[in-house]
């Protein structure tokens, strides 16, 4: 059977990543870069498409796991009947190349251990030539991927994979190192595996020092955050919405996409996330690969890019894998890319504006980028898009992305305003006015009191708690405390907010997905604005409880099964922790500093 996905804890190097099970298996690891083949496992818990396993031989009677504080610096502990061992596993600061450390640590009797290492390269679809290294361990390879493991164990091969035997007592210590490198480069230094997991853990508590958070939530907060840089891809700042791909949204469903890429709508959560917790270098490096990625004719501005701001990312269907607990198709790249969404301009417009008010330099090229779009957007705000869920159904009028329209026209105004920013101010306040009407007019039901996910429609969209959160209309106006109510009424089940009813076909998919808990942090966020903190906290305290036991977050939850569904850990899940954590903690967290613009 498949490991739940909140089974996985993940290390990585800020470059690549890798997931690891309770059981000792690590079955997921993609290398050299977030978008490019796995060597491991394609989908989590599939030991025929690959996997790494390091376990105790007879059974485990308990297993524990924790990350040590500060770091991504991983143990887990078990016990036996036999005694008890330690498995340290971390990715070392990136040199040329990756490295996966793990350390098997006797702490107590002695315990018969083993080893399983199954190598498939290009998505488990590649069996590599494997051989025996001089100095102990393997090499394999296949085309443009070479594997190293080096270890004393004596290993040896077994029905296409490499296995070993061996036995740790108390205050012995066997390391076993993996290198990823090019098949035609050198084979790179071995390293101690010892001194490697001393310098990644003193990198991680160096970083996650600097975070200035002092709230109540400081330990999940500082968790989340180093999972952030985690996801970040240290050569170019940008950071993935997660590591994986085809992780379903629904247990044996279709809603399986795939996330190991950088989403525009991302960029100001995530601005504020990093700022207001003192990692200004960071969203500098973030804001920095938004403005390559969106260089060029704004007509070709794309909802999501690759790690390096990469544009075409076709979406491929890998036949040969059977999906998570059955949820097929399995797919890499991601078809969004080519879809037209309104409400990024906004959020464009709104992270450069936070950049200027977080103190950042004047810079005239950013300003011109700006103006560029905001000419572009004035032409397209009235046309029908995909929205921010990315449906794949027909193109629709929907109200969230007429916000964030509004939301770019808002914050160029504010830039001439409060800045001395250039530009035709007065035609852009009349373009702003317009697109307020227009939404107000076409995207809210009088009757019922509530916004509506598109013009005419009468179905809810969680994505409408973002209209006092960018500062549209003020968080006490009776038609937002309409929208939260009957969000709560109709979206809000068993205290997690979903995002839409995907009964109504709306998206062109088959129904059925779990809570979105990005969604159930925006209605807390709303929560506190209204003035009802204790409902706020409560509902925090409650996603809070949704995490594993190393702090980690997917996507989604399913409130039948009680399981997380969804690409993990997910990026957006962990930055909207943060800001609610900030938002209930301080009077001006991002949520009323960006509702201060409401009109």
């Amino acid at each position: 059977m498949p490991s739940h996905i909140e089974d996985y804890a993940l290390i990585g190097d800020c470059h690549t990543a890798a997931l690891a099970a309770r059981d000792g298996s690590i079955d997921w690891l993609c290398v050299p870069r977030f978008d490019s083949g796995a060597c491991f496992a394609a989908l989590l818990g599939r030991p025929e498409h690959g996997r790494w396993l390091l376990a105790p031989a007879n059974g485990v009677r308990a297993c524990r796991r924790r990350y040590r504080p500060g770091t991504l610096v991983l143990e887990t502990e078990y016990e036996t009947d036999d005694g008890a061992v330690t498995l340290v596993d971390c990715m070392p600061p990136r040199r040329d190349t990756p490295a996966l450390v793990r350390l098997v640590v006797g702490t107590r009797g002695r315990v018969a251990m083993r080893m399983q290492l199954i190598i498939r390269f290009d998505y488990g679809s590649i069996v590599p030539w494997v051989r025996r290294a001089e100095g102990g361990g393997i090499w394999a390879i296949a085309g443009p991927d070479a594997l190293a493991l080096d270890t004393p164990v004596e290993t040896r091969g077994e029905d296409l994979t490499t296995v070993a035997e061996f036995a740790v007592s108390a205050g012995e210590r066997v390391p076993f190192v993996l290198h990823w490198h090019p098949s035609h480069a050198t084979r790179p230094e071995r390293i101690d595996a010892e001194r490697a997991i001393s310098s990644t853990e003193r990198w991680w508590q160096t970083w996650s020092s600097r975070c200035s958070f002092q709230g109540p939530w400081r330990d999940p907060v500082v968790r989340s955050l180093i999972t952030l840089k985690a996801l970040t891809y240290a050569p170019t700042g940008g950071i993935v919405a997660a590591p994986t791909t085809s992780l379903p949204e629904q247990l044996g469903g279709t809603r399986n996409w795939d996330y190991r890429f950088c989403w525009l709508r991302d960029a100001t959560f995530t601005l504020y996330a990093l700022m207001i917790s003192g990692f200004a270098d960071e969203a500098r490096a973030w804001r920095e690969w938004l403005l390559r990625a969106v260089a060029g004719d704004p007509s070709q501005i794309r909802t999501l890019y690759g790690v390096g701001g990469e544009r075409w990312l076709p979406e491929l269907e890998l036949e040969w894998l059977p999906g998570y607990e059955g949820a097929a198709p399995v797919r890499i790249g991601n078809q969004a890319h080519r879809q037209f969404q309104l409400d990024v301009f906004g959020e464009v417009m709104d992270s450069l504006h936070v950049e200027r008010r977080f103190g950042s330099d004047r810079d005239e090229n950013t300003w011109h980028v700006q103006r560029v779009l905001l000419d572009f957007l004035e032409t397209v705000w009235q046309h029908p898009d995909e929205g921010i869920w990315e449906v794949r159904g027909p193109r629709q009028h929907f109200t969230h992305s007429k916000v964030m329209a509004w939301v770019a026209v808002d914050r160029m105004v504010k830039a001439v305003e409060h800045f001395g920013m250039d530009g035709p101010v007065e035609r852009w306040r009349q373009l702003r006015a317009e697109i307020h009407r227009d939404v107000c007019r076409n995207g809210f039901d009088a009757t019922r009191n509530t916004f509506v996910q598109s013009y005419g429609s009468r179905h809810l969209d969680a994505s409408l708690l973002m209209i006092p959160l960018v500062g549209f209309l003020r968080p006490h106006d009776p038609r937002v405390r309409g929208t939260v109510e009957a969000i709560e009424r109709e979206l809000l089940h068993d205290c997690f907010v979903r995002r839409y009813s995907t009964d109504s076909g709306i998206d062109g998919l088959p129904p059925g997905e779990g809570a979105f808990l990005a969604c159930t942090f925006w209605l807390a966020d709303n929560l506190t604005l209204l003035g009802r903190s204790d409902d706020a906290r409560r509902l925090f305290e409650r996603l809070l409880q949704l995490r594993n036991d190393v702090g980690l977050l997917s996507e989604e939850y399913d409130l039948v099964t009680k399981r997380s569904l969804g690409n993990f850990p997910q990026a957006f899940s962990h930055v909207a922790l943060v800001n609610t954590a900030s938002n209930l903690s301080r009077a001006a967290g991002p949520a009323a500093q960006r509702a201060e613009h409401a009109s």
